[in-house]
């Protein structure tokens, strides 16, 4: 069972070319590179490292206060905007952000069907997947097995809603609370939300799973 909530989309750019901002990081990074200013691989390393550390630290922890402070979470559920704001983390794509929360009879999904609108405020950049046709397409028909590429297998009757991020509304997935976290900081339920558990394509890791 999966459900697809699709919002227009009404954004301002060409979504088969690059966008402006786009072009000018290229052609930066090409005249750094060939000036001898910056090596590409440090380079890779520098934006893989915003990709999957750096950036999702933001949304980590919000939902780690949403799994230990209910006052929060009924906040962060009711407008996850302002509660987002109330942790320091806002700014340019991240205007509008709807949090929806994962729980046994649900698993949520985030996708941009038509580019790659994404909550950076809180999950960094987006990474390459996650622009990807085959992601775009595949998820809204086939939700169920994108979610085992990734590795995830659900129960057959757990429901899967697909929410089509846009311009105007980006979403946050508040993953589950893996068992066994009892008792654990804030600090360090944050090292179990990982950014594809906050997109919807993968789970908190258990205590046992983080060092």
């Amino acid at each position: 069972m999966s459900d697809h909530h699709h919002h227009d989309h009404h954004h301002d750019h060409d979504h088969s070319e690059l966008s402006e901002t786009e072009l000018r990081v290229r052609a930066l990074e090409t005249i750094l590179t060939e000036k001898g200013y910056v090596d590409p691989a440090a380079l890779d390393l520098l934006i893989e490292t915003y990709e999957t550390k750096v950036g999702p630290r933001n949304g980590a922890r919000v939902v780690a206060k949403a799994w230990s402070d209910p006052a929060y979470r009924e906040r962060l559920l009711q407008d996850a905007t302002a509660a987002i704001a109330e942790l320091g983390y806002s700014g340019r794509q991240g205007e509008h952000i709807v949090a929806v929360e994962n729980t046994p009879a649900t698993h949520n999904m985030v996708v941009c069907t038509l580019c790659s609108c994404y909550p950076w405020s809180v999950l960094g950049l987006p990474p390459v997947w996650y622009k990807s046709a085959p992601y775009r397409s595949r998820t809204v028909k086939e939700p169920r097995a994108v979610l085992a590429d990734f590795g995830v297998t659900l129960p057959d009757d757990t429901a899967i809603r697909v929410w089509d991020s846009t311009a105007e509304i980006r979403y946050l997935v508040i993953p589950m609370r893996p068992a066994g976290s009892e008792g654990l900081s804030e600090e360090r339920l944050a090292d179990l939300v990982t950014r594809d558990s906050m997109i919807g394509t993968g789970l908190a890791c258990a205590p046992t799973e983080v060092a």
